[in-house]
């Protein structure tokens, strides 16, 4: 009889907490009690919209002015005017470098003064370049600052053409940022001379460029390029071995090798490597064992190759201003007519691969700005244009799978942009 009675009561429990769950989930019953709220049907819910900021400030609050920074300007001249007091301004420039260099204030750059109602600045900000920014407080109390930094958009874009004129105009014409020539050039440096460019030579590239309001600031990565030239083609492939992103061809050779193919970026051949070529200044024939570069004035000349400057002196047979280094127990190479010396650079000092020893100029016996290159072997010159720069290690046995995948998306989105 009691097993009947403990079976209704648990019935009835168990109808009891089923009717209490149905109107609670219907909205038909309101719990009452301490701390415990109505609720509310979600269509009454006001939604306040978050308010409106800039570089972290509330923008309602405050009168925003914009300025760009003009020469000769400095933290006085753009404060003082504004109400901002003399020993305020120099409390600021005692800040640590990190937050604001007062010497590093540059013309171009802009600045944002935050305004409350009484005209007396609240906030200074300061952009240090496109991405970052100082925010200085102003009052109430001894100025504080501290970094910020804008959001970054990474698009992936892409460009292919021929070229009809150079590569730099055929960019243009695609509409791609127009550093793609600089990056295309140190990707390909050790394989396509980029002053002998044709009508004709063909390009894909895809590449990241990154955005912060809207605006380009430029490319951050390559993600794969293809070149065809003097009827062969060429292959960038990204990958990361032992931590380090290189480009390698499509076998998985490393497009890096010990020397670059020129010591300029962009430029043309004038004068080639020759035994007998008429001498412009001396008026007679005599050898020519180097190449000349042909560029305007101030041009960064580059280290072909690591090693070591042997010479950095005025040649006083014609040569101007000349550059030796010894990259190794074979080879040697040489820069003349130099304009200048890079900074740091004298004998003795190890220089590195795209390192930039000097400007191209006009000193000595020359006719006017140019580089006249030259490449030793064993102490024997040889012509720079025919040397087969030995390559750096290819992609690793182990890594060979990784590489084939990396292989495989990117050949096939190059492809795409035919």
């Amino acid at each position: 009889m009691r097993n009947w009675k403990d079976l209704i009561v648990m019935l009835i429990l168990t109808a009891g907490t089923a009717l209490a769950v149905f109107f609670l989930r219907s909205g038909q019953v309101q719990l009452q009690g301490a701390g415990q709220p109505s609720a509310v049907p979600e269509e009454e819910l006001i939604h306040t919209p978050p308010a409106e900021t800039l570089y972290g400030i509330p923008v309602s609050a405050y009168a925003v002015q914009k300025g760009t920074v003009r020469w000769g300007e400095s933290l006085a001249t753009l404060l003082h005017p504004h109400g901002v007091s003399l020993q305020t301004i120099h409390m600021i420039s005692l800040l640590p470098d990190s937050l604001i260099d007062e010497k590093k204030i540059r013309p171009g750059n802009s600045y944002t003064l935050f305004t409350d109602r009484d005209t007396i600045p609240a906030y200074f900000v300061y952009e240090k370049d496109p991405v970052s920014f100082v925010v200085i407080r102003l009052e109430p109390g001894p100025p504080e600052a501290w970094n910020g930094k804008k959001p970054v958009e990474l698009r992936q874009q892409h460009a292919s053409g021929t070229i009809t004129t150079s590569l730099w105009e055929s960019l243009q014409e695609a509409n791609a940022h127009p550093m793609l020539a600089v990056e295309l050039s140190e990707i390909f440096a050790w394989s396509i001379d980029f002053f002998g460019l044709q009508q004709g030579d063909r390009y894909r590239v895809l590449y990241e460029e990154s955005y912060v309001d809207s605006v380009s600031t430029g490319i951050t990565k390559i993600l794969g390029a293809w070149f065809y030239h003097n009827q062969n083609e060429f292959w960038a492939i990204p990958f990361v071995q032992g931590g380090v992103r290189s480009f390698f061809d499509e076998e998985g050779n490393s497009l890096r090798k010990a020397f670059l193919k020129a010591p300029l970026r962009f430029s043309r051949i004038s004068s080639g490597f020759s035994h007998s070529r008429y001498h412009p200044v001396l008026k007679i024939r005599r050898p020519h064992h180097g190449v000349d570069y042909v560029a305007p004035a101030g041009t960064p000349v580059l280290a072909i190759g690591d090693g070591v400057v042997t010479h950095a002196a005025y040649q006083r047979g014609g040569g101007g201003n000349y550059i030796k280094i010894k990259h190794n127990s074979v080879y040697s190479t040489t820069y003349m007519h130099l304009k200048g010396f890079a900074k740091g650079i004298r004998k003795g000092v190890y220089v590195k691969q795209g390192d930039v020893i000097g400007y191209v100029g006009s000193t000595g016996l020359s006719t006017g700005p140019h580089l006249d290159f030259r490449f030793y072997k064993n102490g024997s010159a040889v012509n720079p244009l025919r040397v087969e720069a030995p390559p750096v290690e290819p992609v690793a046995e182990q890594h060979r799978p990784a590489f084939g995948i990396v292989r495989s998306i990117t050949l096939d989105a190059l492809a795409s942009l035919q």
